[in-house]
């Protein structure tokens, strides 16, 4: 069983897996941060000053200051601008995969593509007829 699953293990799939996910997890991170400290704070200021993660409904009606504030005093709170951050976050790290994948692709098939085949040979019948044609010339 240690032997198959050594073999499982080592398969070129896997590995390539494996880094994919170690890669992406850090790709992930980067995307974040430049949704949440580059993108959206131009945004939010072209919004009025609104910082998109502070954003929450209160559910207790005590009214805190702030989100933070709230979840200091354990107050319970709907933290929509939380949300919204993550659905900036996803579609962009989405559109930017999407990118890269179309690029991968657009090289493997410009990578693959065979040569063209080259034109094929006159037919018989052209051999005939070319026959012709030169015997016709040489006629006076």
């Amino acid at each position: 069983m240690l032997k198959e699953f050594k073999e499982f293990a080592m398969k070129g799939n896997v590995l390539d897996m494996a880094i994919g996910v170690i890669i992406g997890g850090a790709f992930g991170k980067i995307v974040s941060s430049l949704v949440s400290d580059v993108l959206m704070p131009p945004i939010g200021l072209l919004m009025g000053k609104v910082n998109f993660s502070s954003l929450f409904i209160d559910l207790s009606n005590t009214s805190p200051q702030s989100l933070d504030a709230a979840k200091a005093a354990g107050v319970p709170t709907l933290n929509y601008g939380v949300f919204l951050q993550s659905v900036f976050d996803f579609l962009i790290i989405a559109f930017v995969i999407f990118m890269l994948v179309k690029q991968v692709n657009r090289f493997k098939n410009e990578a693959a593509a065979p040569p063209p085949p080259p034109p094929p040979g006159p037919t018989n019948e052209e051999k005939l007829l070319m026959e012709i044609r030169d015997a016709l010339k040489g006629r006076p």
